[in-house]
C-alpha cells in the first residue's frame, strides 16, 4: 500500500529500531573487511569485484584476510538452488 503524500519517514527512529534488533552488525563487519582488503591490495576501490567470505559471517566465519576471496558479482550473488527454490547445501 502506498504512503500518503504528506508521510515523512522517521529515520532516527528506524535506525534506533534497527540497532535494538541487532541488525547492521554484519554489514559493518563486511565494510571493514572491504577496507582491509583494499589496504592489502586484494581489491581496488570501485573495481566491480565482490569481496566474499569463504565461510559466511552468518555461519560463524571470521573477518580475517584468510577468510576473504575476490569474486565477480555473478559468482558471489548467485547460489545453486533446488527445484523448489531452496538453496542447495554443499
Amino acid at each position: 500500500m502506498a504512503s500518503s503524500p504528506s508521510y515523512v519517514r522517521d529515520m532516527k527512529q528506524e535506525r534506533k529500531t534497527q540497532l535494538a534488533r541487532g541488525e547492521g552488525e554484519d554489514n559493518r563487519k563486511r565494510k571493514k573487511a572491504r577496507r582491509e582488503a583494499t589496504k592489502l591490495g586484494m581489491v581496488k576501490p570501485k573495481d566491480g569485484k565482490d569481496l566474499d567470505h569463504k565461510i559466511p559471517l552468518s555461519k560463524g566465519g571470521g573477518n580475517t584476510p584468510a577468510n576473504f576471496r575476490v569474486q565477480t558479482p555473478s559468482q558471489n550473488r548467485s547460489f545453486a538452488r533446488t527445484s523448489s527454490g531452496a538453496v542447495k547445501k554443499p
